[in-house]
């Protein structure tokens, strides 16, 4: 789980502010392609939206190939989704 900026979400028609990302993998063939899950969530750890999040290609390729695998993941889902990491 990783902080980001404040974002607002549309949940169960009221706005909530997300605050975390948490990603876990669901799928990765070791070889061409990967998949995430996302949850974003308010401070208190509530899920408030989700989704998957796939990658591939050369952003598969250079996925951590730097010390931290992990942080790499969370900066690529961070830049799909329009987030930004704190």
């Amino acid at each position: 789980m990783k902080p980001i900026q404040p974002i607002d979400v549309w949940v169960n028609g009221t706005t909530v502010q997300a605050t975390q990302l948490t990603l876990t993998i669901i799928f990765d063939n070791l070889e061409t392609e990967a998949v995430f899950k996302y949850h974003l969530s308010d401070g208190d750890n509530n899920s408030l939206t989700d989704g998957c999040l796939p990658i591939d290609g050369a952003a598969y390729q250079t996925w951590g190939q730097s010390l931290d695998a992990n942080a790499d993941a969370y900066v690529f889902a961070a830049a799909q989704l329009n987030l930004t990491l704190v």
